[in-house]
């Protein structure tokens, strides 16, 4: 989720899992590789037979693990609130699982309209235009796909382990430093598009 930073939960829960499975997974190298699914970061340490079991009990710790460890990035609220400010809708669209997903809208006071999880690269397309969104704001690679093949304007930015070069190449549309940045971005946009009276 571009608007959490994922790593301190996800490797809280990594550690727990490890240790129930009595694997000890390269939780460092693991966290810098955050965005694909779940099943493609276990696959490399764990048997094809076990990744879906070692998925669920992931999903299952993770509530107790990840929730309070994981806070709201930078300019999160005031990414949200610039678009309620221009009369939009602020639509969550993760890989995420939805209800581990809304347990951390809900720990940070996330103000937004509707959820959609366990979705990832091109699948997100579907979510977009079934909600009408003209602006996808993301974090990695796939993010872009999704947001090209729904017809949105692609925003990423660089919190999420991607560089500006592999966003671009991607291509996205626009390349913001942190979400700190989207509100003036935003404001100058919509300015943009206003005809001057």
């Amino acid at each position: 989720m571009t608007l959490i930073d994922t790593v301190p939960g996800f490797r809280d829960v990594l550690l727990a899992l490890g240790a129930e499975l009595e694997v000890e997974f390269p939780v460092e190298e693991m966290t810098k590789k955050l965005g694909p699914p779940l099943d493609l970061l276990l696959e490399p340490y764990l048997a094809a037979e076990a990744i879906g079991p070692a998925g669920d009990r992931f999903r299952a710790l993770y509530p107790d693990y990840a929730i309070r460890s994981v806070p709201a990035l930078p300019g999160a609220h005031e990414a949200i609130a610039a678009v309620r400010r221009h009369g939009g809708r602020v639509v969550v669209v993760t890989g995420k699982y939805a209800a581990n997903a809304q347990l951390h809208v809900d720990h940070v006071g996330f103000d937004i309209d509707h959820l959609e999880g366990w979705v990832w690269g091109i699948g997100k397309a579907e979510v977009l235009v079934r909600e009408g969104a003209q602006i996808y704001v993301g974090d990695h690679i796939h993010d872009v796909e999704g947001a090209l093949a729904a017809g949105a304007l692609s925003v990423s930015v660089l919190t999420g382990g991607c560089t500006a070069e592999e966003l671009l190449e991607a291509g996205t549309h626009v390349v913001l430093n942190d979400l700190g940045e989207f509100p003036a971005w935003l404001d100058d946009f919509v300015g943009q598009r206003t005809p001057q009276l």
